[in-house]
């Protein structure tokens, strides 16, 4: 069983950035890939970034590369989601999961979700 626990969501303008947390607990965090979805109000719930085992492999959705970067840290059994160049189309509940591709599917364990809302 593995429990994951988001933070860092909030409100920002347009243009700005915030760094998602998610920290993981119950299970060998560095043995597992993880993923960032992301889901706004009537839209399905779409992938983000996503990072191997290591941190030697990254993955973006379309949308979000060279502005989002994905990065983890095995000693503090935590990933992380640094947004830059915030838009508010980026207005969403964003997700950490451990699992592996850009489907939902391919991932086994959610955490709750922060809200991140950017204002234009």
């Amino acid at each position: 069983q593995v429990q994951l626990v988001e933070s860092g969501g909030g409100l920002v303008q347009a243009g700005g950035s915030l760094r998602l947390s998610c920290a993981a607990s119950g299970r060998t965090f560095s043995s597992y890939a993880m993923g960032w979805f992301r889901q706004a109000p009537g839209k399905e719930r779409e992938f983000v970034a996503a990072i191997s085992w290591s941190g030697g492999s990254t993955y973006y959705a379309d949308s979000v590369k060279g502005r989002f970067t994905i990065s983890r840290d095995n000693a503090k059994n935590t990933v992380y989601l640094q947004m830059n160049s915030l838009k508010p189309e980026d207005t969403a509940v964003y997700y950490c999961a451990v699992g592996e591709g850009s489907a939902p599917l391919g991932y086994d364990y959610w955490g709750q979700g922060t809200q991140v809302t950017v204002s234009s």
